[in-house]
């Protein structure tokens, strides 16, 4: 249960953010800039988020996030506005204007506490940009991080109309029983930034070269190094031999969380023969999401599926937001099952099979695949991130004293129905709210 007192009715200023990268990289931006927020005693401004990302998405926080369940949720932890309030300013009223500020990677507490708070002083609002991965992830202080979790578990709930897509994606799927999520990162951007090209043709590696020089630091990349340091990403047919050594059959139902697959069909067509039982939210959803499917909105069905799914399998889980992310927030709902593979184990195995030697294969993997924690708590080392694994900071009672303190259900019908339906429309007239459907939830709990 969290300690925190109810942050003073006058801050020291106007705490502003702009959140780039994709959906997840974002939510732990927010995460970061309502902890900032709180240690500076500062005003925090709705956060932006990015639209010039690889998504090319502009729904902003209003179109993917309840902003009204936000609001609610964390009003006793610190102050939110839905945007810069006007002054005056010689006879004319006009918008406060933030003094722009690039944060450093990483910051110490300190930073903001000082050189950041100072400025805010100053100038009365502040602009934070970009603000990925802009605070310290380790702090010695357990209420700041059960304040994150507090912001990613609970503040951060989608809207409406993403939550019913979801939920009825997993009735769906579980009607026909158990099924299992693979967030299956084999993309033009990932591929890039690993330098995993030569498995690819010439016109496929110009592209990948292309875009790596566009969009990331000069670094030269040997593919096998890089694989046998386990920096590349599982192919599709390695997912699928990796899941026939350990047991799965052919009549396995998968939900694929994935962009568009570099290389097409010619990397799909093995997984495909092995596993056909697949879906996608456009092969299973009960409606249209956005024109632009690859967006935030599909981006937010597929991390609520893979969150509710019985299994999940991560393919790619550094540098992956997604994955990180869902294996933190699958931690938090009970350990729910996650089938992590272990690359740099696994390259050798799959690099003497592709010289033709196949005795043992099966028997390999499963030795590797056996030796991982599935989804259990276990002590966060260094590099694991805090987002991955909150235990023991964030972790609740299964027999609380205290209702507060209990787990969220681990029943994805159960989580997913009743955030439906303890959805009230309230009729606060909110800047914020205006176009949007403003909810309420019961299974609010603050640790």
């Amino acid at each position: 249960m969290s300690q925190f007192i109810a942050p003073p009715s006058e801050t020291n200023g106007y705490l502003r953010v702009r959140c780039n990268g994709g959906l997840n990289q974002q939510r732990s931006a927010i995460c970061n800039a309502v902890v900032a927020a709180r240690i500076m005693n500062a005003t925090l401004v709705l956060p932006e988020l990015d639209t010039n990302s690889f998504w090319r998405d502009e729904s902003g926080f209003p179109g993917i996030y309840d902003v009204a369940h936000f609001l609610k949720t964390l009003k006793n932890d610190i102050h939110i506005v839905t945007s810069l309030p006007k002054i005056m300013s010689k006879g004319k009223t006009k918008k406060l204007k933030a003094h722009q500020i690039r944060p450093p990677r990483d910051a110490p507490l300190s930073w903001y506490t000082t050189f950041a708070l100072e400025e805010m002083k100053k100038y009365e609002a502040i602009y934070l940009t970009p603000f990925s991965h802009r605070l310290a992830e380790d702090i010695d202080d357990p209420e700041l991080q059960r304040l994150r979790c507090r912001v990613n578990y609970h503040a951060l709930r989608f809207k409406p109309h993403i939550m019913k897509i979801s939920n009825e994606i997993v009735n769906k799927l579980q009607s026909e029983g158990h099924f299992m999520s693979i967030h299956l990162r084999f993309e033009m951007d990932m591929l890039a930034f690993a330098g995993c090209i030569d498995i690819f043709t010439p016109e496929e590696q110009e592209i990948l070269i292309k875009y790596r020089e566009q969009n990331f630091a000069e670094k030269k990349l040997v593919y096998r190094e890089r694989r046998l340091i386990g920096k590349c990403p599982l192919t599709p047919e390695e997912v699928g031999l990796i899941l026939r050594a350990i047991g799965f059959t052919n009549s396995t139902r998968i939900y694929l969380a994935s962009g568009e697959i570099f290389g097409g069909d010619r990397f799909m067509s093995p997984f495909r023969a092995m596993f056909p039982c697949l879906d996608n939210h456009s092969s299973v959803g009960p409606e249209k999401l956005e024109e632009n499917d690859r967006g935030l909105a599909g981006s937010a069905v597929d991390y609520m599926v893979c969150l509710m799914s019985d299994i999940f399998m991560p393919t790619y889980d550094g540098p992956s937001n997604f994955a990180n992310n869902l294996m933190g927030h699958r931690l938090y709902y009970g350990f729910r099952t996650t089938v992590t593979p272990n690359r740099k184990a696994l390259a050798p195995i799959f690099m003497d099979r592709e010289e033709g030697h196949v005795t043992g294969f099966d028997d390999r993997v499963r030795q590797v695949m056996f030796n991982a924690h599935f989804g259990g708590p276990h002590k966060r080392i260094h590099p694991e991130s805090f987002y991955t694994n909150s235990w023991p900071e964030c972790f609740c009672h299964m027999n609380p004293k205290n209702p507060a303190d209990k787990c969220p259900s681990d029943d994805a019908h159960e989580v997913l129905d009743g955030q439906l339906q303890n959805e009230e429309i309230e009729d606060a007239d909110l800047n914020t709210t205006k176009n949007i459907e403003s909810t309420t939830q019961t299974e609010e709990t603050m640790i």
